[in-house]
């Protein structure tokens, strides 16, 4: 199996687990779960793979990708209980997640040889559609536009790190390596030290001036 299968693979198998956990926390049933768990799996790199025209889509070329997304929606159904914070588990699993993704979708891009810019965004679309697609499915409020989470923000700089890195001549595996540390150090500090954005916030409009007469 090639890095950028085995990162596929491992991408799958985690958003499928955090598919899961949402569908649990959303009371489905078991066919909920498999859907949600699969379209979060699958999710990101569909889009990457559409738009960057490729001959298959990953899934459709390796159809038995879909039995890891199975399997995990199978496993938290019935364990989902054990867990002391579902909520917990699925966010620091989904920051596992986007580190892997991340790394997976600027793989295949910088492969196709495609433009920088264009890395950076099939890195941050493979990374973030699955969960966005997860949350909404479920009615929860996206990880991804959560006031002032580091989240596509981390997966902007995971991507761009892989750039900088084949730029300065290193290994491709090396680059991935750096996406992908560079992508979960952000992630985890948002998560454990409360690192944010600044938010907009409205002022109070202006008092008008009198007028005169």
């Amino acid at each position: 199996m090639t890095l950028l299968g085995a990162l596929d693979y491992a991408s799958v198998a985690v958003f499928a687990l955090t598919g899961a956990l949402v569908a649990s926390r959303s009371q489905l049933d078991i066919v909920g779960f498999i859907f949600v768990a699969c379209l979060t799996a699958v999710g990101g790199g569909t889009i990457r793979d559409i738009l960057l025209n490729r001959d298959l889509v990953f899934w459709m070329a390796e159809p038995e990708i879909l039995l890891a997304a199975v399997a995990a929606a199978i496993v938290v159904f019935f364990g989902a209980h054990l867990l002391e914070s579902r909520y917990r588990a699925v966010v620091w699993l989904d920051a596992f997640a986007l580190a892997i993704a991340v790394p997976a979708g600027v793989g295949v891009s910088m492969g196709l040889g495609q433009h920088w810019a264009v890395v950076m965004v099939m890195g941050v679309a493979t990374g973030c559609f699955g969960g966005l697609m997860r949350d909404v499915v479920c009615n929860e409020v996206p990880l991804v536009l959560k006031q002032g989470e580091v989240y596509a923000t981390a997966a902007f700089a995971g991507a761009g790190a892989a750039v900088l890195a084949a730029q300065l001549g290193y290994a491709p595996g090396l680059a991935l390596l750096a996406s992908g540390g560079v992508t979960f150090v952000l992630r985890a500090g948002s998560i454990a030290f409360n690192w944010g954005l600044p938010v907009y916030k409205t002022r109070a409009p202006r008092p008008e001036s009198p007028k005169q007469h």
